[in-house]
């Protein structure tokens, strides 16, 4: 698998949330490989977006957003859940990143089982603090460099045709719903993708 380079990154966040489905989200734990291919994502920009976390402006929180491409931003929410992204933005934004909602299991299933405390595959890595929980995600990875071979890192998988995505409003917000910034893998192609990786 080759790794996704920094220039994958600095495009427009909403290119970048589109073509990183397919894609191999890969975490190493103690020398383990646990990966999945990513199915669902948001893309999430700055100024035109109200919906953003960035859009107020630069916090503590949020200061990923504003930096190098190719990073993770990874936060907290609800008081008991983590959601990963990856910061992606062209040279004309501030800020943006793309956040991964849902993947496919392909290795280190017993590592995600033991961490989700499951068996149920399709509920596995079904959602954005799911897939934290079962790729074992904090904060310790805020700011991760996700271009190189490190605790958390991307690199290619299956190829995904234009036809194959869904856009949708984006999930659990009340801002900018308007935008289509939700993709995933159309339901048919992702049952043929689950039982490929299962094989």
């Amino acid at each position: 698998m080759s790794l996704l380079p920094r220039s994958f990154y600095c495009r427009d966040t909403i290119s970048v949330a589109r073509d990183l489905l397919g894609k191999t989200l890969v975490r190493k734990v103690n020398g383990i490989a646990i990966s999945g291919i990513i199915s669902e994502t948001e893309a999430y920009r700055y100024k035109d977006d109200p919906a953003s976390h960035s859009f107020p402006g630069r916090t503590e929180r949020n200061k990923a957003m504003f930096g190098d491409v190719g990073r993770a931003y990874v936060y907290f929410t609800y008081g008991m859940h983590y959601c990963v992204n990856a910061v992606a933005k062209d040279t004309k934004s501030e800020a943006g990143a793309v956040l991964i909602r849902a993947l496919v299991p392909k290795t280190g299933v017993d590592f995600m089982m033991r961490q989700r405390k499951t068996d149920d595959l399709s509920n596995l890595t079904s959602g954005p603090a799911k897939l934290t929980q079962a790729f074992k995600i904090t904060k310790t990875l805020y700011g991760e460099d996700l271009t190189k071979i490190s605790q958390l890192y991307i690199t290619d998988g299956i190829k995904v045709r234009r036809s194959m995505i869904e856009s949708r409003p984006r999930i659990g917000i009340k801002k900018a719903t308007d935008n289509l910034w939700n993709f995933r893998i159309t339901q048919v192609i992702l049952q043929v993708t689950e039982m490929a990786v299962q094989a």
